[in-house]
């Protein structure tokens, strides 16, 4: 079975173009063009992606995509007209996969969806090869396991049970400190350096967490 491709987008031509791209490259997609008919759709209907516009009638996709997270972790792929607020919904902590800005090229398009499925796969495969034990503070991989901090915990509790996601420095920061002290970003990264020297060492592969250029870190299993 073809995995299918939500579009939320209101303007049809655009929205029949990506269809159509995206058909050709053997996906099966739906079309929705106003942002009050995502959330009882989805309440019936589980796609493997959703691409979701910025600005839309009713709803926003900033509002959408915030709903969807308290139900689905279906990877989506925000859709901005305005290079710059990309930036701004980084900052939101929305929890969207990834974000393209218009105008983008349709084999752009088809490469961005094709790499989070592909990814999202191969993590949902390879899931089982690391554990995370919150009673003991361990990480366990094939047969071996190293001991984490309090703080490292904290920090990779959510990079783990959210793979692929990215995260803000300030948003890890609020999950490790809940008693709202001032922390710099210097810290996290630290932090982050000796808790990524610990699984390097546990896993002897490439990095596998992520640095995200300006924005922040993110986790893929071991491959």
């Amino acid at each position: 079975m073809s995995e299918q491709i939500l579009i939320v987008e209101d303007e049809k031509k655009l929205a029949n173009l990506m269809s159509d791209f995206l058909m050709n490259h053997h996906f099966n997609t739906h079309q929705i063009h106003h942002g009050n008919d995502v959330l009882p759709w989805l309440e019936i209907n589980r796609p493997n992606l959703v691409l979701l516009d910025v600005m839309l009638p009713g709803q926003s996709g900033i509002e959408l995509c915030k709903a969807i997270r308290r139900f689905s972790t279906v990877p989506i792929i925000m859709v901005s007209a305005k290079v710059e607020e990309i930036d701004r919904l980084l900052g939101l902590e929305l929890g969207a996969d990834d974000y393209i800005c218009k105008p983008f090229s349709y084999a752009e398009l088809v490469a961005r969806v094709k790499a989070i499925l592909r990814r999202i796969n191969t993590s949902q495969a390879q899931a089982s090869a690391m554990q995370l034990d919150e009673t003991t503070y361990k990480v366990n991989y094939k047969n071996n396991n190293i001991e984490l901090t309090n703080v490292e915990f904290q920090l990779f509790k959510p990079l783990f049970n959210n793979p692929s996601r990215i995260y803000s420095r300030d948003s890890l920061m609020d999950t490790m400190y809940t008693d709202q002290r001032i922390v710099s970003h210097r810290t996290i990264d630290s932090h982050i350096k000796k808790l990524r020297k610990k699984l390097d060492e546990l896993t002897k592969t490439e990095s596998v967490i992520q640095s995200v250029y300006g924005v922040g870190y993110r986790f893929v299993h071991p491959q």
